[in-house]
């Protein structure tokens, strides 16, 4: 058995990977990028890793990618500049067919090893994606996949899709997508990928009607001395943690809402978090942060987005208050706050965000802020390409941006994952299990 949390080494069964391309020929030619779709905070691709215990033979794999990108084939195509001069210009897909990067491994560890390091990422994952040898963001192919068959049968499946092409609903989409060609290959696709970003599109001339939170700089002076927390987090060790919340948990959370409030599960537990890892970095009281959270806004907007638009469907809600305020308050203050920012994306709201991301010189203010991601309720745990659903499903890395993780077998429960300093992982650990004075004895039991 292993003893330590690092992976073998994985051996490729070929020197290097393939190319998958549609297997009918598709559309060529440029593929308009909305404004969500091309922020320079979206320049990355989302990493999933699935664990299945038994492999689907790699032949079907690939016939069957083959397949699903003929439909979803501006993930076969290649980023590149508007303009034609360097990554700061606006970005358009190149839909010319060119294919997907497919890579075929073996490493010698069962799933049930694997699972036993699988509470929270480490650095040797990254042994689970092929790495693609390129100079810059936008010379990485949309979608990289890597299928890693283990010793016992079990497979690992990870991909790397572009975030500029797909938010978290449509790469759940494309993925559930591939695995219906499998399972159902005799059936049409109950959904089909909506392609046009146009619905997106920013108003002529653009009329920015609303203030953005978001994209304002936060400034502020210690001594003199600018702090940014973003760069103080940046620069220092980050430990992985992880804690799963079960319904019970949640409930708990809920009860601690003085006064009463009547709140979602993303609300209680973004306020909870977000309060957790302002309490562990010791901030002045005076400083200002901010949450910047996802938001679906594809049936906020008039008329809503298209069925099957797999874009960036999505904005960062964001809100502010003083460290005094979130952390000297239960977990009302925060709650409140977060769904005041989320009541607020209006149709018009959101245009206006969409006409001020005209500018490119706006940029999503992090200096100060956490940011979550909702991973969770999108249906990827659900995936299955035949042998069964995912033993394990999570991102392959770990970062300083927090997600919210579906859990295997458990719908209502939710994991908790972000990277924060080694200095301060006890302390956050310490308040996000809820260790206070105010516990009840043998609460905190069941957090991992």
């Amino acid at each position: 058995m292993l003893r330590s949390e690092e992976l073998p080494d994985c051996f490729y069964y070929q020197n290097k990977p393939t190319l998958i391309t549609p297997n009918t020929s598709t559309p060529n030619h440029s593929l308009y990028l909305s404004n969500l779709d091309d922020q320079k905070f979206l320049r990355f691709s989302i990493k999933y890793l699935y664990l299945f215990e038994k492999a689907v033979a790699i032949d079907i794999l690939k016939y069957s990618l083959s397949k699903v990108l003929a439909d979803y084939y501006p993930l076969a195509g290649r980023l590149r500049p508007c303009g034609g001069a360097g990554d700061d210009d606006k970005l358009v897909v190149d839909c010319n067919g060119e294919g997907a990067v497919f890579a075929e491994g073996f490493m010698d560890i069962s799933c049930e090893e694997f699972l036993q390091i699988s509470r929270k990422p480490n650095s040797s994952w990254r042994k689970l994606l092929y790495r693609v040898e390129a100079h810059s963001f936008i010379e990485i192919p949309p979608l990289v996949v890597q299928v890693t068959n283990l010793r016992c049968g079990g497979m690992i499946l990870c991909t790397a899709i572009n975030h500029c092409i797909c938010d978290g609903i449509g790469t759940s989409q494309f993925l559930h997508a591939w695995a219906h060609v499998i399972t159902k290959p005799t059936v049409d696709l109950r959904i089909l990928p909506f392609h046009s970003r146009h619905v997106l599109k920013p108003r002529d001339p653009p009329q920015v009607t609303h203030t953005h939170v978001g994209y304002t700089k936060t400034t502020f002076k210690d001594n003199n001395i600018h702090v940014d927390i973003n760069q103080y987090l940046q620069s220092q060790p980050l430990v992985p943690t992880s804690f799963t919340f079960t319904s019970a948990h949640i409930l708990r959370l809920k009860r601690r809402c003085i006064p009463s409030l009547k709140c979602t599960t993303f609300e209680a537990l973004a306020s909870h978090t977000w309060r957790s890892w302002v309490r562990s970095l010791d901030l002045s009281t005076t400083f200002k942060v901010k949450l910047l959270f996802s938001v679906n806004v594809r049936k906020k907007l008039i008329p809503e987005i298209p069925q099957g638009y797999y874009g960036n469907g999505f904005v960062l809600a964001c809100t502010e208050t003083a460290v005094k305020d979130l952390v000297a308050s239960n977990l009302h203050h925060g709650i409140k706050l977060i769904q005041q920012a989320k009541s607020s994306l209006t149709d018009g709201h959101v245009r206006s965000m969409i006409d001020l991301l005209e500018d490119k010189n706006v940029k999503t203010d992090i200096c100060s802020s956490l940011v979550i991601s909702q991973w969770a309720k999108l249906g990827l745990e659900d995936l299955d390409f035949g042998q069964g659903k995912p033993l394990h499903m999570g991102p392959l890395t770990s970062d300083i941006y927090c997600l919210f993780l579906p859990v295997v077998g458990n719908f209502d429960a939710v994991k908790v994952q972000v990277s924060v300093p080694e200095c301060v992982v006890e302390k956050f650990e310490y308040y996000m299990m809820d260790g206070s004075d105010e516990e009840e004895n043998g609460e905190q039991n069941g957090f991992i």
